[in-house]
């Protein structure tokens, strides 16, 4: 259910209760760390549904498998199938969730940044297409196509150092 609520609901509704009707968190703006708790606050709660039902899937997906179930019948504890055996084959797809989900850190969440007045590089893009300035439109997608780049890069090295089947060449 978490997953299917859009952000902009999320953001909607925590400005208008958290922020204006209870006065918990600053609504606009960036003057210090305070200004960020609430936007933090949101892009967990609106990423966590898909992260959790991701996760979950990996998990499920590699306790049904029959080295489990061979395990098991060899009478190796729970605790040590779990992590030696289904965590360590479960790391690639969580290794290039996790990893290809660091260029976006880069630039920043374009709605969070864009109603809560925070300037970001998010925030610049938006008002870059808006204002038709190229220039920086040109530069955030080439740095951001570098970090994907990068970061799929580093996701391969990071599956040898998971899964020792894997090898570079």
């Amino acid at each position: 259910m978490a997953m299917s609520v859009s952000q902009i609901v999320y953001i909607m509704v925590a400005q208008f209760w958290l922020a204006s009707e209870w006065r918990l968190f600053p609504v606009w703006g960036f003057e210090g760390p305070q200004y960020l708790m609430l936007p933090v606050l949101i892009g967990v709660v609106a990423g966590i549904g898909g992260g959790v039902r991701f996760y979950r899937t990996v998990m499920l997906d590699e306790m049904y498998q029959d080295y489990v179930r061979t395990a098991r019948a060899k009478g190796v504890s729970s605790p040590r199938i779990l992590f030696s055996h289904v965590l360590r084959n479960a790391m690639i797809p969580i290794l290039t969730n996790v990893i290809v989900a660091l260029p976006f850190l880069y630039t920043g969440s374009l709605l969070l940044e864009s109603f809560f007045g925070i300037p970001g590089l998010g925030r610049l893009f938006v008002t870059a297409i808006s204002n038709g300035d190229e220039d920086i439109i040109f530069s955030e997608t080439f740095i951001g196509a570098v970090l994907f780049v990068v970061a799929n890069t580093l996701t391969d090295i990071a599956y040898t150092w998971a899964d020792p089947r894997i090898r570079l060449k």
